[in-house]
Parts: C-alpha cells; sequence; structure tokens
C-alpha cells in the first residue's frame, strides 16, 4: 500500500459551518454498516464518495459508490492538489475529492467521510479542523469473529488479519472521540450527535 499526503493545507471552512467528520478503526468493526444505517435513518448526511481507478463491479454506479476515473485523470486530480487524501490498494488507486467535502460544509451540511486509518492522519494534516472518531469493537474477542467469518481462510491469512487488527486497535489514541460499536443503532445516533455539535 502507497498513500500520499496533500498537497498543502486545505483552506478551513468559516467558522459557523459543521466540521467534517471522519470515521474510521479497524477493519471488521462494521464501519460501513454503521454508515449505511445511518444515511437511511438521516439522508441529510452527505457522505463523500471517493475518486478510484479501479473497474466498477456490477451493479455499481458512477457517482454513487465511487466516482470511476481512469489513470490519467487520477493524475490529473493529484498534480491540481484535488485530492483530500489518496492511497494504493491491490494496483488501485482510491481518494477522497476536496471540493465536493468544501462545498458541502460551507452550505451548512453534515459531511461524513469513512476512510482507513491512514487516510484518516492524511486528512488530518490537510484540514486540522476535521474531528476524527475511531470505531472501535465492543472487544477483541468480538473482533476476531468478525474477522475470522466463517471460517472459510487459510489460518496464515486470518494470523494477517489479526496482525493488522492490532496494529489498527493501537492507533485509537490519534482519534478525537472512539465510539464502541455495541449497537449499529445505538452508535449511529452518537455519531450523528457528534456530528451536530459545531
Amino acid at each position: 500500500m502507497s498513500s500520499a499526503a496533500p498537497r498543502g493545507a486545505t483552506p478551513e471552512p468559516p467558522a459557523g459551518t459543521p466540521r467534517l467528520t471522519v470515521l474510521s478503526g479497524p477493519s471488521g468493526v462494521g464501519k460501513s454498516t454503521v454508515v449505511a444505517h445511518l444515511r437511511t435513518v438521516h439522508p441529510e448526511v452527505w457522505l463523500s464518495v471517493s475518486a478510484t481507478t479501479r473497474r466498477p463491479r456490477p451493479g455499481e454506479v458512477h457517482g454513487v459508490q465511487y466516482f470511476f476515473v481512469s489513470d490519467d485523470e487520477f493524475d490529473k486530480l493529484i498534480a491540481n492538489g484535488e485530492l483530500l487524501e489518496w492511497a494504493e490498494f491491490a494496483g488501485n488507486r482510491y481518494g477522497t475529492p476536496r471540493g465536493p467535502v468544501l462545498k458541502h460544509l460551507e452550505s451548512g451540511e453534515p459531511v461524513l467521510l469513512e476512510i482507513d486509518l491512514q487516510g484518516a492522519r492524511l486528512v488530518k494534516q490537510a484540514m486540522c479542523s476535521a474531528r476524527l472518531v475511531f470505531l472501535a469493537p465492543p472487544s477483541w474477542d468480538e473482533l476476531v469473529r468478525r474477522l475470522t467469518g466463517r471460517g472459510t481462510e487459510d489460518p496464515e491469512v486470518i494470523e494477517r488479519r489479526l496482525a493488522v487488527a492490532r496494529t489498527e486497535l493501537a492507533a485509537e489514541e490519534e482519534f478525537d472521540t472512539t465510539l464502541v460499536n455495541t449497537s449499529v443503532e445505538d452508535v449511529s445516533a452518537e455519531l450523528l450527535a457528534l456530528m451536530r455539535i459545531a
């Protein structure tokens, strides 16, 4: 995996506008499930859509799951400073477009970004007022259960996933707030309350 810091700091939104909320946490903790529930109950929350060089999968729609762009287009986004952060996974690049985030913040809408830990760090560098929220599992045993799933993976793969999870959990202290995912409904409500605090 490679990643890149943004080109320069992003101008902060005017005083009184909502803060960007960044949700992150270890793999398997349930970030996507929490975000999906939150947006079902509160569609006014705007979720940033990442740009990617990955090809669309069946059923994926440009501008909904991702903005699907070519390598050349992604290069231009980087060169023009149009990404808050970007990273490469398995030969594909993913990044957070800067313009839409600022536009929605300035219009007074709560903005949510769900990304990995490295991306969260880079967003904080680019926009120091961003609130970083760490989603933690109820316990290590529960995270192990979620990561190992049905036990269909090789033990080596499971061990690698658990090792990564330990590293990810150790990053909790870098975040402004921790929410424990004991209930999707409860943690969604807590996240929404945080987003509405000026």
